[in-house]
């Protein structure tokens, strides 16, 4: 049925609703928060870090609903708190990062599903938060959700240069004087908020897949960092908006669409990208 529309009433019809129009706006600011701090965190070699953050966040939410809290402030804080500690044990205890994630990763979980067994009965909201409901967010979570991502990317934008050095060279960054230790703890807690900028879109089991794969789609595409970030918010923007509307024509669930749309356009740079793909065996063939 959708096929036989004019591709104008497949592009703007769905945008005469209010939600959809709310959910667009929310799915391309996490695309492009998401973009920007996952370029850092593949860089980092720290993919991990984000399934173990957006996991940690989830004890936050069952006892924000506990509490008759705000969902968010109560992931915000579990999120950042997780997020701090991690790097705290990984330099106190000289602990590889990922022991400590993995330690974490289940303990903070655990206390999530622990304190949700407290609660009798359907709990809709909570459900919303582990699998994303992009369409279901409000004005006022349009509205918040701006001036937390908005935030994040201000601060980025002002450590850009300190943040890279830290990122490529870490012992000279150092040496050179500047604080690495306070800039890690610094950049975990911007991972541990854009995750939780990006809960209600895609919720915490697919929100490390909006944090990841399109920067791990860039880096098969360009190996100059500026051009990796631009590549990345154009695949998190693009795979967002494509998969929204194909959610709204299909019928299926919103956040996993993006996600499926993303590992697509994955795939896609892997088989055709100048690094890794067909165009670069022909290089070699040629060259051989």
């Amino acid at each position: 049925m959708t096929l036989e529309l004019p591709w104008t009433d497949v592009v703007f019809a769905p945008l005469a609703y209010p939600f959809f129009v709310r959910a667009l706006l929310a799915s391309v600011l996490v695309g492009t928060v998401c973009a920007v701090v996952g370029t850092y965190v593949v860089l980092k070699g720290l993919a991990f870090i984000g399934d173990a953050i957006s996991h940690a966040a989830f004890p936050g939410v069952v006892a924000a609903f506990l509490l008759h809290g705000p969902f968010y402030l109560g992931a915000g804080i579990a999120a950042v708190a997780t997020a701090l500690a991690i790097g705290f044990v990984s330099r106190r205890a000289r602990i590889r990062m990922d022991t400590v994630v993995g330690v974490l990763f289940a303990g903070t979980f655990a206390l999530g599903i622990f304190l949700f067994s407290t609660i009798h009965g359907y709990v809709a909201d909570l459900f919303g938060f582990l699998f994303g409901n992009v369409l279901a967010i409000s004005l006022a979570d349009l509205v918040g959700l701006s001036l937390l991502g908005g935030f994040v990317l201000g601060c980025i934008a002002l450590l850009w240069k300190e943040l890279l050095y830290s990122t490529f060279d870490p012992l000279g960054a150092g040496a050179s004087g500047l604080p690495v230790a306070p800039l890690e703890y610094l950049f975990l807690a911007f991972v541990a908020l854009t995750i939780v900028v990006s809960l209600q879109a895609v919720g915490i089991i697919l929100v490390v897949a909006m944090l990841v794969t399109p920067a791990a789609t860039a880096q098969l595409l360009t190996v100059r960092f500026a051009v990796m970030m631009r590549f990345a918010v154009l695949v998190g923007i693009g795979a967002a908006v494509v998969g929204l509307y194909l959610s709204y024509w299909l019928d299926v669930a919103s956040g996993a669409t993006i996600v499926l749309v993303e590992t697509a356009a994955f795939l896609l740079a892997l088989v055709l990208g100048p690094r890794s793909g067909l165009r670069r065996r022909r290089g070699v063939a040629v060259a051989g």
